[in-house]
């Protein structure tokens, strides 16, 4: 018993590398969480670069491997379009978009950086998110240290616009050439404002303003009391089987 209290009230891993975190780096970390068994720390973009160069050099960190790198659009955090509970004839229904802010859901900005790392020697993992300006979303560069953020980074700035300041190839890598705008963003539209079709006058493909009217879908939610009967069974099916 008295092992099992100790056991319960020792820090866990994730807990003593977030002490380490504090201690090591002081003001620099805005702020530094445990949940679920993982450390977040959040850092301002200037610092970006220099903590991650102290985590991949200190022995007691370790963190050598960058596993990830990826954009976030805090538009319309923690608002909804749909109400689940609007009828009980098993639909959803749309409600009204509440006006958009650039502090949403208590986030201090509408766009951060996320960061996802490993150490081998440690066995830990750590994410660092950075609050990025919401006009200008921009923090350095960490392909000087971390190889495989080349293009993590790439990815983050076409599909966010994220600009990561000293990259050496800062360009798309999934959308098509001279596309406009950013699809993961929360403002972007889900019909695009291109479309691609063959034009058999010209001879060849073109882009064309999109012709897709939006509209609000209403998602039909199947309720438990809802479902159908079992079918009763056919008057002749004993009489077929008595027969067999």
């Amino acid at each position: 018993m008295t092992d099992e209290v100790t056991q319960t009230e020792s820090p866990t891993r994730a807990e003593r590398l977030a002490v380490d975190l504090r201690s090591h780096f002081g003001d620099r970390l805005q702020a530094c969480q445990v949940a679920f068994g993982e450390v977040t720390i959040t850092v301002a973009p200037e610092n970006v670069h220099a903590v991650c160069e102290v985590l991949i050099a200190e022995d007691n960190f370790g963190f050598t491997q960058l596993t990830d790198i990826s954009g976030l659009d805090y538009l319309t955090y923690g608002q909804s379009e749909w109400d689940t509970n609007g009828s009980q004839s098993g639909f959803g229904r749309g409600v009204a978009v509440a006006a958009t802010s650039d502090q949403p859901g208590g986030h201090p900005s509408r766009f951060a950086v996320a960061y996802q790392l490993i150490s081998m020697s440690t066995n830990r993992r750590l994410r660092i998110r950075a609050y990025l300006d919401s006009d200008v979303p921009m923090v350095q560069s960490v392909a000087d240290i971390y190889p495989s953020a080349n293009w993590a980074e790439r990815e983050a700035f076409d599909l966010f616009g994220i600009l990561f300041s000293g990259h050496p190839d800062l360009r798309r890598i999934l959308t098509d050439y001279g596309f406009i705008g950013h699809p993961f963003r929360k403002d972007f539209p889900l019909t695009g404002h291109v479309e691609v079709r063959y034009d058999p006058e010209k001879g060849r493909v073109e882009y064309v303003p999109t012709e897709i009217e939006p509209r609000t879908l209403v998602p039909r939610v199947i309720r438990a009391e809802a479902e159908a009967e079992p079918v009763a069974a056919s008057p002749n099916s004993n009489e077929e089987a008595s027969d067999a």
